[in-house]
């Protein structure tokens, strides 16, 4: 029996995606021949340089990356073409014979949502899901203060940010990981149910300054900030099990990816 491609795996996990495959996504080929055979997934968040060289040193040809490779939300090129950082990754892309492939919208379509799935897992919230509701929830409750020490804590994330009362209470929140957009961050506090949101990250002239007026009027409302890949990591982290069962000849292997940023 011919070994399984790489094409052949990506083509296994669309097909799983109710729906697809879809006429315009992100979800594409960014790198690499697709024809090759696969050896083995590296799944991650996003394909860093530091994914990609720990990828080769697990064996892996197929990288499956959730977020962009090259630093813009459609993976455009031509921009970067001749600058230094670019070519470096390129070249290591090519030189490993790495394929590199996005899956972004797809995994938001699965039923339920597959990143929403691996977060809800990885903070133990899998039954307070509020009635009616997909992204919000119905907690114990605890300070504001004490949710963003817990979620730290969960999640293995070094900081938090919050916006808010630290006393607030909370009891029913609205969990929107990665980036949403202000709208929709700032609809899911409008309503009045859920009175905190936790989120990936914010655009900082928007849904946190709608919390901090909110408060100034009167209406107490609460804001953590989580930063975008450890909102989404555990996502990927339980989409790495759900891609094994889909293609069991092919192992998968989840590699997490460091927050970039340094605290003083």
């Amino acid at each position: 029996m011919a070994p399984r491609t790489i094409q052949s795996v990506i083509d296994a996990l669309v097909a799983a995606v109710p729906g697809a495959p879809f006429a315009s996504t992100v979800d594409t080929l960014k790198a690499g021949d697709a024809a090759q055979p696969a050896v083995k997934a590296a799944v991650c968040f996003m394909a860093t340089g530091e994914a990609l060289e720990r990828a080769v040193n697990l064996g892996a040809n197929l990288v499956i990356t959730h977020e962009p490779t090259f630093y813009n939300h459609l993976d455009q090129t031509d921009w970067l073409k001749g600058d230094p950082v670019y070519e470096a990754k390129r070249a290591f892309i090519e030189r490993h014979r790495l394929v590199v492939w996005r899956f972004h919208d797809y995994p938001h379509h699965l039923k339920p949502d597959g990143i929403l799935t691996g977060m809800l897992q990885a903070l133990g919230w899998e039954e307070l899901t509020a009635a009616g509701q997909s992204s919000e929830f119905v907690i114990p409750p605890l300070s504001l203060r004490e949710m963003a020490v817990q979620l730290r804590d969960r999640l293995g994330i070094a900081t938090v940010r919050f916006v808010g009362n630290p006393d607030l209470v909370c009891e029913r929140v609205a969990l929107l990981p990665g980036a949403p957009g202000g709208g929709k961050q700032i609809r899911a506090l409008m309503g009045g149910a859920a009175t905190v949101l936790i989120t990936g990250e914010v655009a900082e002239w928007e849904t946190s300054e709608y919390v901090r007026d909110a408060n100034g009027a009167g209406l107490p409302r609460g804001l953590i900030v989580l930063g975008h890949a450890a909102s989404e990591e555990a996502g990927m982290r339980w989409l790495t099990t759900w891609m094994q069962a889909l293609v069991p000849d092919v192992p998968f292997v989840f590699v997490p990816v460091r927050n970039p940023f340094q605290w003083v």
